[in-house]
């Protein structure tokens, strides 16, 4: 256990791909501007003197990671730069989130025999909404950094964020629907892709490989892997398959907070990034698209869209990672 002052310093600020550090007697590994520590803390802070950074770390007898996102040029550092701390859950709290997981699931079991062509996009909303209510728990995206809806509905070349609305869905339409429970305090965030009616083969094979994706995504997570091992096998199958992965929108940790550290990319190098350990919670939630991956911004400056107006799909678990994998909490049946 680590407790009191670490000073890095010396180290050589400049743009490697990876070097290490010498802290205390012990080798720290840095690696594009991430810089990981593995001890029981409280918190961390960190300020800048020079291109020398102190590290205050006060101790407490639960395990977590500490991830310092830096991005470093010589003698720079950026404002925005901050502390992420990442929870490990224990067996209780992973628990409690697949409890909450199962009522997300379970609306989306009812969804596939409730979207159907004729019905806005508000009535989709609606009925989540109440779904959740029902069961007890809490609709976590309503007035989540000011967003007003319990779910986002993204139709075609909608990518994410979607607003419920007036919008008519109709036959051959794919509509996404994403939404975060809070069960008790536990957190749990899924997205769906659904077909209005019949599909065309284009949407089912792109739904077809979107799922797969995910899935092949969930099979890297697990201990000793690291995030870039998500990333990679997500992307490598994507594109062979002749399809795009999103890059602007990607997985994230969960729990306690709906966003939590650490970031999860869809695309990546294996071997590379963050180093996955037993008792994370995160997201694996690929958008993939049939053009190019880029996106444009609606003016409502929430909704993003495919760039070149191609269809995007995307599919979304919350899992904890376990000594023996990753344990999907949002399965449906």
């Amino acid at each position: 256990m680590l407790n009191g002052i670490l000073l890095l310093k010396d180290i050589g600020f400049a743009d490697e791909e990876m070097f290490n550090a010498n802290i205390d007697g012990k080798t720290w590994e840095f690696r594009r501007g991430i810089l990981t520590f593995n001890f029981s803390a409280v918190h961390a802070e960190f300020l800048v003197e020079n291109i020398t950074l102190y590290f205050f770390v006060s101790s407490r007898k639960k395990l977590a990671i500490v991830q310092i996102s830096c991005i470093i040029r010589k003698n720079t550092i950026k404002e925005e730069d901050r502390i992420h701390m990442i929870t490990l859950k224990s067996d209780r709290e992973i628990q409690a989130m697949e409890e909450s997981g199962a009522i997300l699931a379970g609306i989306h079991e009812e969804l596939r025999g409730f979207i159907k062509p004729g019905l806005t996009t508000m009535e989709v909303n609606n009925f989540v909404q109440a779904r959740i209510e029902v069961a007890g728990a809490i609709c976590e995206q309503i007035g989540f950094e000011g967003y007003e809806y319990a779910t986002c509905t993204s139709v075609n070349d909608e990518i994410c964020h979607g607003f419920p609305g007036k919008y008519v869905l109709k036959d051959g339409d794919l509509i996404k629907v994403d939404t975060v429970v809070n069960y008790n305090g536990a957190m749990s965030d899924s997205c769906w892709s659904y077909v209005v009616g019949e599909a065309t083969p284009e949407v089912k094979r792109l739904m077809e490989v979107t799922e797969k994706a995910l899935y092949l995504g969930i099979e890297q997570a697990k201990p000793g892997n690291r995030v870039g091992d998500i990333g990679h096998a997500i992307q490598t199958y994507v594109e062979g398959e002749g399809f795009s992965v999103v890059r602007e929108f990607i997985g994230h940790g969960i729990g306690p907070t709906m966003h939590e550290s650490p970031s999860i990319p869809h695309y990546g190098d294996a071997g590379k990034g963050l180093r996955l350990k037993e008792g994370m919670t995160i997201t694996i939630e690929p958008m993939v698209n049939t053009g190019v991956w880029k996106s444009k911004m609606d003016d409502n400056g929430w909704t993003a869209r495919t760039k070149d107006g191609g269809l995007s799909c995307q599919f979304e678990h919350t899992i904890a990672i376990t000594k023996d994998g990753a344990k999907v909490l949002t399965q449906q049946k």
